[in-house]
């Protein structure tokens, strides 16, 4: 179908003073073996906006050549480019090139200090109700 994307993400926070988002950390962006074939038959993005405040924020992850030099794709014209907040730490891999990603105002390449606030132990308090559960986790920056 002609135009047709993917976005892995599409965050719908609709207040900022909402303390939610989705934090992806320490992850491998690729395409699944099946699908390796036909990587440059779409483009994919690691994101568009849903609602006005979306926020998603990409750290330390490896991403594969099938993500768009561009990164991010809007998702009706201006439509939230500058209330969003997205944002990349520390990538890895062929498709963690930030230098020819969008040039929106709520689109932000962070340091350190500002992606620990994204981490499991800060932004999901994780280190309160994650180990009962036996899932294995990265609670900082690595």
């Amino acid at each position: 179908m002609k135009g047709q994307f993917n976005a892995i993400t599409a965050q719908g926070r609709t207040d900022p003073n909402q303390n939610t988002g989705t934090s992806i950390h320490v992850c491998n962006i690729k395409a699944a073996d099946d699908l390796e074939s036909s990587n440059t038959s779409f483009k994919t993005y690691l994101g568009r906006p849903w609602k006005e405040y979306s926020r998603t924020v990409y750290m330390q992850s490896f991403m594969d050549s099938l993500i768009d030099p561009a990164g991010w794709k809007d998702w009706n014209g201006s439509f939230a480019l500058s209330t969003l907040y997205y944002a990349e730490y520390d990538n890895n891999g062929p498709g963690s090139n930030t230098s020819n990603r969008v040039t929106w105002p709520g689109y932000h390449v962070i340091n350190a200090t500002d992606a620990a606030n994204f981490t499991v132990s800060s932004f999901l308090l994780g280190n309160d109700w994650l180990p009962p559960t036996g899932v294995s986790f990265n609670e900082t920056l690595i």
